[in-house]
């Protein structure tokens, strides 16, 4: 999942169905709200893994917004991306990420391409990374 992490997860085969819901994390030191929206089922399937995994050290949902312009009409809004994640690499350093997972024809979007400009930015000022997974990472 994670190319430059030892957090490697088992390809999990599912269809992409558009459900919602929330996840009730188990692992409460690690997030810091009482629950999380997923609106796909991959990204109930990450919060399980964010949960799961030992290296991850901190996740979180939707919990950040970054400004961008929208190519659709010129003004400001806020993208809220789906994850913040807080992990051990495999050479033991701690790497603070902003993931967010789409499927791969959303990828050509003009408003997620001005979104995704807008995160590497904020990235790049705060020391994070930025990914977006599709199925290709995912699955």
């Amino acid at each position: 999942m994670f190319s430059d992490a030892c957090i490697s997860v088992t390809r999990i085969f599912m269809k992409n169905t558009a459900v919602k819901g929330k996840y009730i994390p188990k692992n409460k030191s690690k997030f810091n709200k009482s629950s999380a929206i997923y609106r796909s089922m991959w990204e109930r399937r990450f919060m399980i893994y964010c949960d799961r995994s030992e290296n991850i050290l901190e996740w979180n949902s939707e919990a950040i917004h970054i400004p961008y312009i929208s190519p659709k009409d010129d003004r400001l809004h806020n993208y809220y991306p789906d994850f913040y994640v807080k992990y051990k690499d495999v050479k033991g350093n701690t790497v603070e990420k902003i993931v967010e997972i789409k499927p791969q024809w959303q990828k050509r979007w003009g408003v997620n391409r001005a979104k995704w400009k807008a995160a590497k930015e904020y990235c790049k000022e705060h020391g994070y990374l930025f990914q977006v997974l599709t199925e290709k990472e995912l699955f």
